[in-house]
């Protein structure tokens, strides 16, 4: 806190008036810094350090650090609206009533999603248990997305031998590809996306190796955040 003049008897009436305008710049401050790092996370994706959307924002490292003390704090408030539009794309996909084109069509909706925001593409494959508002609209789509998977194997279109797990490996994929190709190449996504598809319709053309355990699955996308979880000095990860 910074200390404050007052006339004596006037403690009140000096309070309420310093009081409000301190509110409105750390709300400000704030909205700036949710901008800057919409811009960074969406360029750089994840691995961008808090340093570098304290200079977008136009801000210290210290004033980001009072608004956002963790990293995670920082991407479940940037990507809040985005994870909200995540659970209503299986909302929307349930009620097609067509199950195999729900099925699908959340699939390209969601990788969709990926490719028009690299930092969007990290989240979706990553676990931040300190984000709790993010966790739980992932476990919401999570469980609506199993239901899209029973709809679609009761309507004979999709192989029996699917599991969600294999949406997991497939959004990992896609982030590997928007990653590498970047700007070169910015539509790569959809043919990967596009095979994929086609090797999830039934009838099966062959069996496939066991998918991985849920429990090692969880393990790589909890390592793939540690490096966006950790306290900064403002020098990267």
């Amino acid at each position: 806190m910074t200390p404050r003049d007052q006339h004596p008897g006037s403690a009140g009436s000096t309070a309420s008036a310093t009081t409000q305008p301190l509110r409105s710049d750390a709300e400000r401050n704030r909205a700036r810094i949710i901008a800057a790092a919409r811009t960074v996370f969406g360029r750089d994706g994840l691995g961008a350090s808090m340093a570098s959307v304290a200079r977008e924002a136009g801000v210290g490292i210290a004033t980001m650090f009072r608004r956002f003390p963790s990293k995670e704090e920082l991407v479940a408030a940037v990507f809040a609206d985005r994870m909200d539009a995540y659970v209503q794309a299986t909302a929307e996909a349930l009620a097609d009533p067509e199950p195999w084109r729900g099925f699908t069509g959340y699939i390209e909706t969601v990788c969709a999603m990926q490719a028009a925001d690299r930092g969007f593409a990290d989240v979706l494959t990553m676990s931040l248990p300190g984000a709790e508002a993010l966790e739980a609209c992932r476990a919401e789509a999570y469980q609506r997305f199993l239901e899209l998977i029973a709809r679609a194997k009761d309507s004979g279109d999709l192989r029996e031998d699917f599991t969600s797990r294999d949406l997991v490996l497939l959004l990992m994929a896609n982030a590997g590809v928007l990653s590498a190709t970047g700007d070169d190449a910015p539509d790569a996504w959809r043919r990967l996306v596009a095979w994929m598809i086609q090797s999830f319709r039934a009838p099966a053309r062959g069996a496939l190796p066991d998918p991985p355990e849920d429990a090692a699955l969880y393990q790589a996308m909890r390592r793939a955040s540690l490096g966006i979880a950790s306290p900064e000095t403002g020098s990267g990860r």
